[in-house]
């Protein structure tokens, strides 16, 4: 069993704290060459048992978390104290890592991405033997008599391969960055609809690209973490804008909107997510935004236009409602200063003259797009409905980027 993974960086130590341009994202070299860790009799025996445990899903994950804050008390810290969308965020994790099993790059680059964002959690290396111990003797009891010394082999060659990855994405993440950014609120103003913009001033440089998305754990709720994309690509005054969208039960949306203030202090995560401009292949690129997922979009564009190279760039902003299609306005002024920029809307539940249709049937009306590269964000549904949409009409997938719907699996909520 091995990983074979490159451990290049761009950069060595943590950057400067002065900032007088711009500066480019933090690059992590994933591996040229990642051989698989499982055989494929170990990665049919995985799946074999994940399909067992999966009608008492719910009831395994409240019993791995019992059994792993009875047997390892000094480990409850790191989590929230309601525990109700962290066990369902494991669930899916595991689900996501059986998923990749027969895919070591994307499983390497999927547990990279989780190891590196662990840090802001105070995770150590140290954990992850408890963990492992904890998840296979919750496998086991609800897998029952179906649980075999095979199984629980694979499970253990797997859980190292994956904890390798993870703890060694943590150590070289170590060197380079802190693991949370402090940043003040220096600008808040209401867009209506429950939605805020929020300009954050991080104490320390903090490197991203246009596209990515960023943790935020507000004062108020401590160990909670809600991921929002900064609507800007990096400015010299090192600020990030974010699209905040208050959501019935979200204690961070809900305390960001209605608590957060100018003069707070938050936290932020590192930078994660592949939604960038340098993914692009084509010079046409094709944008789809539904709600603030106009966030990520909207960076991207005016990252296009800080670059100054030849895209163009079509862009469907998708809402229910007139009322609800969120930030045209901004975007049909950055259409005025910039030719290659062409803006039209979508609505789904309102007549509205030269706008009418859910966004999969505008852009079906507009394509074809098979020679652009597409950025599509917002919800989920809204995300597959357009993928199936542009693929059908000849769109290559691997030209079609989004975030993962689940984004990232074991974010606190």
């Amino acid at each position: 069993m091995r990983f074979r993974i490159n451990r290049s960086r761009s950069a060595t130590a943590y950057p400067s704290p002065e900032r007088s341009a711009p500066t480019p994202a933090v690059h992590v070299v994933e591996p040229e060459v990642v051989e698989a860790p499982l055989s494929a009799h170990e990665q049919d025996l995985i799946r074999a048992s994940v399909s067992v445990v999966e009608p008492f899903a719910a009831d395994m994950t409240v019993y791995f978390y019992a059994v792993l804050f009875a047997r390892y008390p000094e480990v409850r810290s790191l989590f929230p104290p309601g525990m109700d969308t962290q066990r369902g965020r494991l669930l899916r994790a595991l689900l996501r890592i059986v998923e990749l099993v027969d895919d070591p790059e994307s499983l390497v680059r999927f547990c990279g991405h989780l190891g590196r964002d662990h840090r802001k959690f105070g995770t150590l290396s140290a954990h992850f033997p408890a963990v492992g111990e904890c998840l296979l003797a919750s496998l086991a009891r609800y897998a029952g008599p179906a649980w075999t010394a095979d199984i629980a082999a694979a499970w253990t060659k797997a859980y190292g391969a994956v904890a390798d990855v993870m703890i060694s994405a943590a150590e070289q993440d170590e060197a380079i960055r802190p693991a949370v950014w402090p940043a003040t609120v220096v600008h808040r103003v209401s867009r209506g609809h429950n939605i805020v913009e929020i300009t954050v001033r991080p104490h320390m440089p903090y490197e991203y690209a246009a596209g990515q998305y960023v943790s935020v754990e507000t004062p108020w709720w401590p160990k909670l973490w809600r991921y929002y994309s900064p609507a800007n690509a990096p400015r010299e005054d090192g600020t990030l804008t974010f699209h905040v969208r208050a959501v019935a039960g979200g204690c961070v949306s809900s305390a960001l909107v209605h608590q957060a203030a100018v003069g707070d202090v938050i936290q932020l995560g590192p930078p994660l997510g592949d939604m960038v401009l340098d993914a692009a292949t084509y010079s046409d690129l094709l944008c789809v935004a539904g709600g603030t997922g106009l966030a990520p979009i909207r960076a991207l564009v005016e990252e296009v236009a800080r670059r100054g190279e030849r895209h163009r760039v079509d862009l469907f902003l998708g809402a229910r409602t007139g009322a609800e299609l969120y930030g045209v306005d901004d975007m049909l002024r950055m259409a005025q200063r910039h030719h290659w920029l062409t803006i039209r809307g979508a609505v789904s539940q309102e007549y509205v003259p030269g706008i009418r249709g859910s966004l999969p049937e505008v852009l079906a009306e507009y394509g074809p797009w098979y020679q652009h590269d597409v950025y599509l964000s917002g919800p989920a549904p809204m995300v597959v409905a357009a993928t199936e949409t542009l693929t059908l009409r000849g769109t290559p997938p691997d030209r079609i980027h989004h975030d993962p719907f689940e984004t990232p699996v074991l974010s606190f909520r």
